[in-house]
C-alpha cells in the first residue's frame, strides 16, 4: 500500500498534493459544500489538515490565516493557490462540550479571548495586504431583501446601516466566531479556525457568538441576557453598539436561512434578534 494512505474516491487531485506535500492522510477526508479537508501527518509525523478549498470565500480565509501567522488562529504551514496545510487541533477540550456541561460562562469568555487576539493581529493582516471584504458588502443581502420579508428584517437593515455609517476603527474580523470554529490546540491554546476575511468594526465579530452553540440555546429563557452580559464585560465593548450588531447579524443570518429554503433557522435566527432589540 501507498504511504499516502486511503483517499477517498473521487479525489485525485487531493491525492496530488498529498504526494507533492509528501503527506500521510490520517483519517477520512471530509467534505463540505465549499472544501475538503483531509487530516494528514507530515513527514516528520506532525498532525495537520490538508484543506482544498473550492470557493473564493475560502480561499480569502486562507489568506487571513496565512497573514495572522499563529496569532489567534490556527498556523498555516504551507499554501499554495487553492490547497492549504494547516496546524491541525489534538486537544481534548470542546466550547460545545463545556456548554453542554454547565460550563457556558466560560467558553463565551474564551471565544471572546480569541476574538481579542484575532483583532490585536490585525496590523499582520492589513500589512500583508490579505483580501478582506468590507462590512457594507457582507450585508448586502439584508439591505437588498430585507422590505420583502417584514418589520423585524427592516429594522436590522436600518441598525446595520445607523452602525455603518458611524464606524469605530476598524480591524480584521473573523466573521463566523462561534463556539465551533474555536478548537483546542494543546500548548498553544485556543484558536480559531476557518475565518471569513472581513474588515469593520470588531463589535461585529461578537455577535454569531451569542447565537451559539445552536439557536434553541441561544433561546433558552434568561441565556442570551446572560451571555450578552458575558460578552459585555469580557470584551469591554459599548454594550448599545454590541446589542446594535446582534439585531443586524441576526437579521442577515435570517435572510441566509431564508434564501437557503430553511424557515425554521430563519425564524429562530429572527427570535434572536427580536430578543436582542431589548438589550443594551
Amino acid at each position: 500500500m501507498s504511504d499516502l494512505g486511503p483517499v477517498s474516491p473521487g479525489h485525485a487531485a487531493d491525492a496530488a498534493w498529498l504526494r507533492r506535500w509528501r503527506l500521510r492522510q490520517d483519517g477520512d477526508a471530509i467534505t463540505t459544500a465549499s472544501s475538503i479537508l483531509i487530516p494528514v501527518r507530515t513527514r516528520d509525523g506532525r498532525p495537520a489538515m490538508l484543506k482544498i478549498a473550492h470557493s473564493e470565500e475560502e480561499e480569502r480565509g486562507v489568506g487571513m490565516l496565512a497573514a495572522l501567522d499563529g496569532h489567534g488562529a490556527a498556523r498555516v504551514l504551507r499554501h499554495d493557490r487553492d490547497a492549504v496545510l494547516i496546524e491541525r487541533a489534538t486537544g481534548t477540550r470542546d466550547l460545545v462540550d463545556m456548554v453542554r456541561d454547565g460550563d457556558d460562562d466560560a467558553a463565551t469568555r474564551i471565544v471572546c479571548e480569541t476574538a481579542a487576539a484575532l483583532h490585536g493581529a490585525s496590523a499582520r493582516v492589513f500589512a500583508a495586504a490579505a483580501p478582506l471584504v468590507d462590512l457594507h458588502t457582507w450585508f448586502r443581502l439584508l439591505f437588498e431583501h430585507a422590505d420583502r420579508l417584514g418589520p423585524f428584517h427592516r429594522r436590522g437593515a436600518q441598525i446595520a446601516d445607523e452602525l455603518l455609517a458611524a464606524p469605530t476603527d476598524p480591524v480584521a474580523l473573523h466573521g463566523d466566531l462561534h463556539h465551533g470554529n474555536v478548537l483546542d490546540f494543546g500548548d498553544r491554546g485556543w484558536l480559531a479556525i476557518d475565518p471569513k476575511g472581513l474588515v469593520g468594526d470588531a463589535a461585529f465579530d461578537y455577535a454569531n457568538l451569542l447565537c451559539n452553540p445552536s439557536h434553541e440555546r441561544a433561546l433558552m429563557p434568561g441565556r442570551l441576557e446572560r451571555q450578552f452580559g458575558v460578552v459585555a464585560e469580557a470584551s469591554g465593548l459599548d454594550r448599545e453598539r454590541l446589542a446594535g450588531w446582534l439585531v443586524a447579524w441576526c437579521a442577515l443570518s435570517s435572510i441566509w436561512f431564508t434564501l437557503d429554503d430553511d424557515p425554521a433557522h430563519a425564524e429562530s435566527a429572527a427570535a434572536i434578534g427580536e430578543l436582542a432589540l431589548t438589550l443594551s
